[in-house]
């Protein structure tokens, strides 16, 4: 099975880019549904979170080694370098999950939560990106497109946290009225 860049002419990586959104717009709203429906207020996040471990050990060690199994000629060199960075990746993706359950745990709100994380990441995945690989010619070479898509995207985030729909409101609990004896 090949799974390389190369094979994968046009836009396909485009697709794959639309399914990750996908995956992580509704991963918010599945983990606080997962976290609440265990209906524990002190502990349910982290018996989610020990889900979510599971679902990564399934998604991220078995398949692709499966996808490793059946390659032929598949290389098992693996420099240490590589390991090390995608070791501390893992942790990071894990421990932002691990973060997302702790604002739900706080009162935070998927819509709320999740606005913020996906409005702020691509602003620290940019200038993370910039100081790893700095833009040829420095930063003087920024154009201001650029700058306006940062400072677009944190509006953005602040937009929909502002002003998200509001759920509707439980109804009140029915009055019971208790008669008094003659």
């Amino acid at each position: 099975m090949a799974t390389g860049q190369t094979q994968q002419p046009g836009m396909t990586w485009l697709m794959f880019a639309l399914m990750t959104v996908f995956s992580w717009g509704v991963y918010g709203v599945l983990l606080h549904a997962g976290q609440m429906g265990m209906g524990d207020p002190v502990n349910g996040r982290y018996k989610a979170f020990l889900f979510v471990g599971i679902a990564y050990f399934l998604t991220a060690v078995l398949a692709p080694l499966a996808v490793l199994l059946m390659a032929k000629n598949v290389s098992w060199k693996m420099p240490p370098q590589a390991m090390y960075l995608s070791l501390i990746a893992g942790i990071a993706g894990a421990a932002g999950a691990f973060c997302v359950l702790l604002a739900f745990g706080a009162k935070g709100t998927p819509a709320v939560v999740m606005s913020i994380v996906f409005a702020g990441a691509p602003i620290v995945n940019a200038i993370v990106t910039m100081m790893v690989h700095p833009p040829e010619g420095g930063l003087s070479a920024i154009k201001p497109p650029f700058v306006l898509g940062i400072l677009l995207a944190a509006l953005g985030g602040f937009l929909v946290t502002k002003y998200k729909p509001e759920s509707p409101k439980k109804p009140a609990p029915p009055q019971t009225t208790v008669m008094k004896g003659k």
